[in-house]
């Protein structure tokens, strides 16, 4: 990995805010390298308040679809609630449908099929919609640029708000409204929100016109929460404010979908980390394996009992798709080996058999293993459907414009994406890929870079900067868990590899006669020659709390030895 120490704040800074905070200097530089100057931002930082929450209404057409809804529902019309199948889609459609069907009956959910439909607003639900009688649709977590088939459907007469926080192309549906913080004529103050956080957006004006305060919103958090943590935007601003007080609710009064999940794993206090990697995927497998609409069903059902089977159900398609993740990153592993792909800017590989559901997986898997932009390809119907993913720093959604000739369609973010493209034009595109991302890619980035807070000593680790520490939560891009660096290390004499095949390295450090503390690094058992026999070493890690048969230890997570 490439060590990156993060420049440090000029020593007057640090200084006046430490002061000013009462917290040691190395708080304070953590502080002020996340943009914290002063005592009031530290304030906001340390304790979100949703009072600080921007007014929806800021947000260009807000007005216009609230005035729509308000209409539709003044003259008893059916409104179906369409979202996308991953995380942020499904939970958007059971934010949205379960506010609106606490006061309107009329409201129906739709999520389309990954394999028949495929991503966003889709011909079969506008059809659905026409057949049973909508004649609203709120399209959420997409449909910015789905301009044709928003045509469709103004001529058979249904109206579409949609909600969306992806990049919209060059011009917008013509849809009644279209609430996307992304929109270059939309001056709403942050444009990081998911797509759920942009339906949270839409229900908090709709109870604002019903005199309702955000108070009586704050069960709805749960969900966003989850969407914010899934959906990797930044934990910033709004969007920490959000993950915040929505982490109080999971953890204090979840929805009872969320608590059928929650008593199955057998977990007291979740952090973000925990719906990020044990409640994610669980809400994300029914999409993958059957259906997202299992996960809206088990999000907004509230009899418990029939939780706990829905919850059940989700549990058994995320272990399918667990193995099935494993065994298509084998085969996609052994594929870029018998072709000499090793080599090169980016990895590309196609099989037609392989789930549709998990080659996002997939290609997150051969991007931690190759580190460079990576699409894995199946056949989806007469055509091949791709997952692309990036490396930190380039943006693999401007690498497949540069590619637009040979793809069908394409849409995403800077680094996850998804494309459609004629069988006929595969091995074209992989040319071209390659190209594109060769010329256009500095090589540095091609090798994981490790982003440094701080050098310490070991003896400025101590359990009230491990308290502070925790109190950074919740973690994510904009807001990462800090990361600290020490030098000339000893190990005292309890290094080993532990797992399977010793894949993680366990030892016990000190610094210059420092009171040792424990380590552990996860799939770092390669380093165990590194760091035995009283070698010095330096290392990178995070701060963790270890608890084991009731004791708990402050812990150092390593990431990177040398």
């Amino acid at each position: 990995m490439r060590w990156t120490i993060k420049a440090k704040p000029e020593e007057n800074q640090i200084k006046a805010l430490a002061n000013e905070l009462n917290v040691d200097d190395l708080v304070a530089q953590l502080l002020l390298q996340r943009g914290i100057t002063t005592y009031e931002e530290a304030k906001k930082f340390f304790r979100p308040q949703l009072s600080d929450l921007h007014d929806p209404f800021l947000m260009k057409d807000m007005d216009v679809a609230v005035e729509r809804i308000e209409d539709a529902i003044s003259k008893n019309e059916n409104i179906l609630i369409f979202g996308d199948y991953d995380v942020d889609g499904t939970t958007a459609v059971a934010l949205v449908s379960s506010y609106l069907l606490s006061y309107y009956p009329n409201v129906a959910t739709y999520i389309p099929d990954r394999y028949n439909e495929g991503y966003g607003v889709s011909y079969q639900g506008i059809d659905f919609a026409e057949d049973n009688g909508f004649s609203l649709i709120i399209a959420l977590d997409c449909g910015v640029k789905a301009i044709e088939k928003i045509s469709y459907a103004k001529e058979k007469n249904i109206d579409f708000i949609i909600c969306d926080h992806h990049r919209p192309g060059k011009n917008l549906p013509e849809a009644v409204a279209v609430l996307d913080p992304k929109r270059d004529d939309c001056d709403y103050p942050y444009d990081e929100l998911c797509g759920c956080g942009v339906g949270f957006k839409l229900i908090q004006a709709l109870a604002s016109k019903r005199g309702e305060t955000i108070e009586d919103l704050i069960p709805y958090l749960d969900l966003v929460a989850t969407a914010i943590g899934a959906d990797i935007v930044p934990m910033t601003g709004e969007n920490r404010a959000l993950a915040y007080h929505g982490l109080e609710v999971i953890n204090s009064n979840p929805r009872i979908g969320f608590r059928a999940i929650i008593n199955q794993i057998k977990k007291t206090k979740l952090t973000i980390t925990d719906v990020v990697f044990i409640i994610a995927p669980r809400i994300n497998a029914a999409g993958r394996m059957k259906h997202g609409q299992h996960a809206v069903n088990l999000l907004t059902e509230t009899d418990y009992e029939q939780a706990v089977e829905f919850a059940a159900q989700i549990a058994k398609f995320n272990y399918d798709r667990r193995e099935l993740d494993r065994e298509i990153t084998q085969e996609a592993l052994l594929q870029i080996e018998a072709n000499n792909e090793k080599e090169g800017f980016t990895s590309v590989v196609y099989k037609d058999t392989w789930h549709k559901g998990v080659i996002g997986i997939v290609a997150s898997r051969l991007t931690e293993t190759y580190y460079r932009p990576t699409l894995v390809f199946t056949k989806s119907g007469d055509k091949l459907a791709a997952s692309a993913r990036s490396v930190k720093g380039f943006d693999v959604y401007n690498a497949l414009q540069g590619c637009a000739d040979c793809i069908e369609q394409f849409g995403g973010h800077k680094y996850a994406a998804g494309l459609t493209l004629m069988e006929s034009q595969y091995e074209t595109f992989k040319k071209q890929f390659e190209k594109v991302v060769s010329e256009s890619i500095d090589p540095n980035l091609l090798t994981p870079e490790i982003s440094i807070d701080a050098q310490i000593e070991l003896r400025d680790i101590t359990p009230k900067l491990m308290r502070i520490i925790n109190q950074f939560a919740p973690f994510g891009p904009g807001n990462m868990t800090p990361i600290f660096m020490a030098e000339k290390l000893r190990d005292t004499g309890y290094a080993k590899g532990v797992g399977e095949d010793g894949k993680h390295l366990k030892l016990s450090v000190t610094q210059n006669g420092s009171t040792p503390i424990g380590a552990i690094g996860f799939n770092l058992g390669g380093k165990l020659g590194l760091v035995k026999n009283g070698k010095s070493f330096d290392t990178v890690f995070s701060l963790v709390e270890n608890e084991w048969q009731g004791n708990v230890s402050l812990q150092l997570k390593l990431r990177d030895v040398r």
